[in-house]
């Protein structure tokens, strides 16, 4: 079994990129809530184990803890922010509530060397970090030693040597600690002695391995979108179980133009993949119509994913188990780590298992990857590069790109506008540049003129993000002159549209909707 690192969440928001620094190092991370770590920990067996940040206080009564068996085992461990804190408070350390509170940039000062700093930070030096704390310790474990300082911390960064244990207040996660992912590699290789060999063709071995065990003789379905995870999904189970696969690709009518045909013709003619199409336009859409709330869309379709899933199974004379392309933060964003609100970010995800009575088991060959991982294992697999670059588009497709009720002719109106945008993305040569682009039909209707009459039609929004992994991005910077002529080109071609806005909203970790 492949090295590992286990990451233990205490709710921060940017823990996702603990696990991202991990691997960009060539190691296996997972990242488990603290109230399942002790289980996760036996499970997995890791070489060495990192505590994330999180907006609880160690001061406080019943306040989240590392399992003890974290510390007893000798393994390496860094704690960060609050993992700082709570292995401190554990160790026999001490953490108090400050009045110099740090939220945001911060400089840190090198008091000495550790194999942390190894390469990366010189004692007396000062660098800039990200910190995100209130309390901070006062008082360290027997064994540590402060290696560095900060304004509102004076143990900023702490060292136990003869444990392999550190700690720092600051998330070198983030990108606005520079050096960070240097640090998290110095942990991972130089301190717990990890090689760093964990690669896409290893993880391609071992996950088709892992589904003809799971699958063994029994028949198997698969849930196709035509997006690159259920493609990738898809080709990984082909390989692994062949003819026992089919897939079944459900247009439900909320697709982008010309989808579902585009599909069809890759994978029944490139790829020779067993490949039902079921047209369940007017039962989604029939459901769908006049319905407004964002949770009530998106548990309709999932609902009718899996109705017309057992339909299809049936008609085959049954079905064992049914393969989706569940990624990492599908994972992540379908539970609540810790009782916050990501436990309704995915909801249309079937992350959780299918209901009992389809008698099915999930197949999720995919579900330890991040989306750009999915894009190197879709190379691996031999995917087109013009497809493992397209843009991911949800489940619920425009069903979410419609705030407000949805009808057929508000969908025909943005699946036009939507494909006149990316149109000029393509001839514009941005499509590679943007991580997600797509239009957006709002709930609101404007007064315009339009030759010599007026009209009263819907306000179409534009949005571009670039991202990695699909858990933070940031808006596009496009120039005017591309937004003026994608927007002429709407106003003008697609009756029903006479405004067109862009949106530059960022976002933090999570999910990246419109809704």
């Amino acid at each position: 079994m492949t090295d590992s690192v286990l990451i233990i969440d205490f709710g921060s928001q940017v823990t996702q990129l603990i696990a991202r620094r991990v691997r960009e190092a060539g190691v296996y991370s997972e990242i488990v809530p603290f109230q399942l770590a002790e289980e996760a920990f036996e499970r997995l067996s890791p070489k060495a184990v990192i505590l994330s940040g999180g907006p609880a206080s160690t001061t406080e009564m019943g306040s989240p803890r590392a399992p003890q068996a974290v510390f007893e085992t000798g393994l390496p461990v860094l704690g960060i922010c609050y993992g700082e804190q709570t292995m401190c408070a554990q160790l026999g350390g001490k953490v108090e509530g400050s009045d110099h509170r740090e939220f945001g940039r911060a400089f840190l000062e090198i008091a000495d060397e550790c194999p942390l700093f190894e390469g990366v930070w010189d004692k007396g030096t000062r660098h800039q970090v990200w910190m995100s704390h209130g309390d901070r310790v006062t008082a360290l474990p027997p064994g540590f030693r402060a290696v560095g300082t900060s304004t509102g911390a004076p143990f900023a960064a702490i060292a136990d040597e003869a444990r392999n244990y550190y700690g720092v207040q600051f998330h070198p996660e983030v990108v606005h600690t520079p050096d960070g992912a240097k640090l998290l590699s110095n942990f991972v290789h130089k301190i717990a002695g990890l090689k760093g060999d964990w690669t896409m063709a290893a993880y391609r071995e071992q996950a088709i391995e892992a589904i003809r065990s799971q699958v063994g003789d029994g028949k198997v379905i698969c849930a196709l979108s035509g997006g690159v995870d259920s493609s990738v999904a898809a080709l990984l189970a082909h390989e692994a179980v062949g003819d026992q696969l089919t897939c079944i690709l459900v247009d439900h009518g909320l697709m982008r133009k010309d989808e579902a045909a585009e599909v069809v013709a890759m994978f029944r003619e490139h790829y020779n993949l067993p490949l039902i199409l079921v047209d369940a336009a007017d039962r989604f859409v029939g459901e769908l119509e006049g319905e407004s709330d964002p949770e009530t869309k998106r548990k309709t379709i999932g609902r009718l994913f899996i109705e017309v899933f057992e339909e299809e199974a049936k008609k085959l004379g049954g079905a064992d188990f049914l393969v989706q392309g569940t990624l990492y933060p599908d994972v992540i964003e379908s539970v609540s780590f810790t009782g916050g609100p990501s436990v309704t970010i995915k909801s249309h995800h079937n992350v959780g298992g299918l209901p009992e009575r389809m008698n099915m088991q999930l197949v999720e060959p995919l579900r330890e990857l991040f989306k750009d991982e999915v894009r190197v294992l879709g190379k691996e697999l031999g995917l087109p590069d013009h497809f493992i670059g397209r843009h991911p588009f949800p489940g619920p497709g425009l069903a979410i790109r419609c705030p407000g009720g949805v009808t057929r002719e508000k969908l025909d109106i943005l699946r036009a506008a939507d494909a006149i945008y990316l149109d000029e993305i393509r001839k514009a040569g941005l499509y590679d540049a943007i991580w997600q682009a797509f239009a957006v039909l709002l709930p609101v209707q404007t007064v315009g003129v339009m030759g010599d009459g007026r009209t009263y039609e819907f306000v179409c929004a534009l949005r571009a993000v670039t991202s990695i992994d699909g858990m933070t991005a940031d808006f596009y910077h496009y120039d005017m002159e591309f937004l003026g002529r994608a927007a002429t080109r709407i106003i003008n071609e697609v009756k029903g549209i006479n405004r067109v806005v862009y949106d530059v909203t960022s976002k933090p970790p999570g999910t990246i909707e419109w809704e």
